[in-house]
């Protein structure tokens, strides 16, 4: 495993249902990681721009954030985009995780500078398939920066 294997995972997720299920499979492949969970864009923004420095939130960035984009208040988009121009975290992995699989929403994404974008499965089997390939890759192959 990377450097990276024991920071924290990232999971910006409104849906109470796609965070457990996220989070069983997590925990089925065996991701040694705590995961964190933000309910919202504005959550997301306070934790990764204030990490240190608020007591509620880990002393460290994220190995990779799990984004979902379709959220109330400052939604995935904006997220997306406040992280990529921000020097001291543009480097961290964003992994557009949504139920969106329209073509527009996937560009404006990469154009905003995502690293992924994967669609939300309905059937769990599925679900706990792409996690497996989100464990594998973003935190056993690759070489992640160390922030």
């Amino acid at each position: 495993m990377s450097s990276a294997s024991l920071k924290p995972i990232l999971v910006v997720e409104d849906s109470t249902e796609d965070f457990t299920a996220l989070g069983r499979a997590f925990r089925k492949h065996a991701l040694q990681n705590p995961v964190l969970r933000c309910t919202d864009g504005d959550q997301a923004l306070e934790y990764l721009q204030g990490y240190g420095r608020n007591i509620k939130w880990p002393a460290v960035l994220p190995a990779i954030i799990l984004l979902d984009l379709n959220m109330p208040g400052t939604d995935g988009r904006a997220v997306l985009d406040v992280v990529k121009h921000d020097d001291a975290l543009n480097t961290i992995p964003i992994i557009i995780f949504s139920t969106s699989s329209n073509s527009k929403d996937i560009e404006e994404c990469y154009r905003l500078g995502a690293n992924s974008y994967l669609t939300k499965p309905i059937d769990y089997a599925a679900m706990e398939e792409k996690v497996r390939l989100i464990v594998q890759y973003w935190l056993s192959a690759v070489e992640l920066p160390s922030n």
